[in-house]
This record gives C-alpha cells, structure tokens and sequence, in this order.
C-alpha cells in the first residue's frame, strides 16, 4: 500500500479518534469533577460530611475504576445501542470512553482537591463564605494544575481506550490498524498507525505539562493564598 493510498485512510481514521477523545474528555470533566469534589466534601471532617453518599459515589466510582475497559465496552453495547441506535462507529464509542473516563478522572479530581490547604478552606469559611464559595474560590483554584495535569493523564488514556475501540469497529486509528494492519497485513501502514499514535499522546503530554507550569507560575501557589483571601473577604462582606 502506497502513500497516496494510506493518506485518505489515516485522515479520516485520525479525525474519527480526536472526535471520540475530544467529545469523551469533555464528559470526563463534567461528570468528573462533580464527582471528586463530593468525595471530598461528603468525607469525614468534609463541608458536606454525608457517610452513606460518600460511600455511595466511592462504590460507584470504585466500580467504573476496576473494568477493564474492553469489559466495559462489550458490557455497555445494549445501552450504547439503546441510547444512539447502533454500537458501532466513532459516535457510539463515545458512550463507553465517557462512562470509562468519568470515574477514572474523578478519583484524580479527589485527590487534587485533597492536596489544597485546609487552612484556606478554613479562611474562606470565617468569612462567611459558602460550601460551594468555598469550592468555587478557594478548592479549585488552588487544586487548578493538579486538575490539569490529571486531566492529561485521562486524555492520554482515553487515546489508549479509543484504539482498544477499534476492536469492535469503534473507528479511529485503532480499527485501521485492526482492519488493514492485522487482518490484511498492511505492515506500513500499521508502522504509520502506531508512530501517530505516539506523535498524539506526546502531543497532548507536552502541552499538558506546559499549561501546568503556567499555571502554577500564575500565582496558584500557596504564596498567592492571602491576595485571594483578601478578594474574598470583599466578595463576600
């Protein structure tokens, strides 16, 4: 197979796995930050101290966590085909990358939020703050690289789940190298497969380990703690 003929293929099979990356890491965040902020606050000693929510969405979340997410691929295919139509194809492998990624990321946002000094939280609260002015100004900001950098850790691995997809034509680089580089024995074009493979997940590495150090040199450092305690007590006077 020559080049001319190896192009078309890995364009559409590449934009096929950005789609399914791109749509599952939104849902990732929006399920999962939810999630790992409530872990926290419905823990022990949390604003929101509630022992059998918390368990709740730690057996869920734990659940999610320990498929493999072939497992949870084949598992999710009469729900997958009840929700789009079909169980096959980029679209429908969305379904089954966010209910993947969603506990995956959640467990990271946990532990994020867990790293943030308890004295902000403490000084946000003597001013009269809320639980959710509490999440909103002090929780995530504070927590913002460590978020970032769990969130490249899930995109990375939801680039991985895509082309595990590609087993059950899921589409994407994943079922191109199935198609064409096992079964038909294509060896260039899975040699092409694979070495995008690595230029995407360096990709989303780099940049991810770029926008954590600007982050952090933006003053989400505890040093910057008493300028934002100061907003507050205006925010909230």
């Amino acid at each position: 197979m020559n080049w001319e003929t190896m192009r078309p293929l890995l364009e559409t099979a590449t934009g096929e796995t950005l789609r399914m990356v791109a749509w599952s890491t939104l849902f990732a965040v929006l399920g999962g930050i939810p999630l790992g902020v409530l872990l926290v606050l419905t823990d022990r000693g949390g604003l929101l101290q509630n022992r059998i929510v918390n368990k709740v969405i730690g057996a869920v979340v734990n659940i999610g966590r320990s498929l493999p997410f072939i497992i949870l691929l084949i598992a999710l295919i009469p729900f997958t085909k009840a929700v789009l139509g079909t169980y096959i194809g980029a679209e429908a492998m969305i379904v089954p990358l966010s209910i993947g990624a969603i506990p995956f990321y959640a467990r990271l946002v946990e532990t994020a939020v867990r790293e943030v000094d308890h004295g902000l939280v403490e000084a946000v609260q003597s001013m009269g703050g809320s639980t959710w002015t509490v999440v909103r100004k002090a929780l995530l900001p504070q927590s913002l690289p460590s978020l970032v950098a769990g969130l490249t850790t899930t995109v990375i691995a939801l680039v991985g789940y895509s082309a595990m997809a590609g087993t059950v034509g899921g589409g994407g680089l994943g079922n191109l190298a199935v198609t064409y580089g096992y079964q038909r024995f294509e060896t260039n074009l899975m040699l092409v497969t694979v070495a995008l493979l690595i230029v995407l997940v360096t990709a989303v590495q780099l940049l991810g380990d770029l926008v954590v150090r600007r982050l952090s040199n933006r003053g989400t450092s505890r040093a910057a703690a008493p300028v934002r305690l100061l907003r507050l007590g205006r925010a909230t006077s």
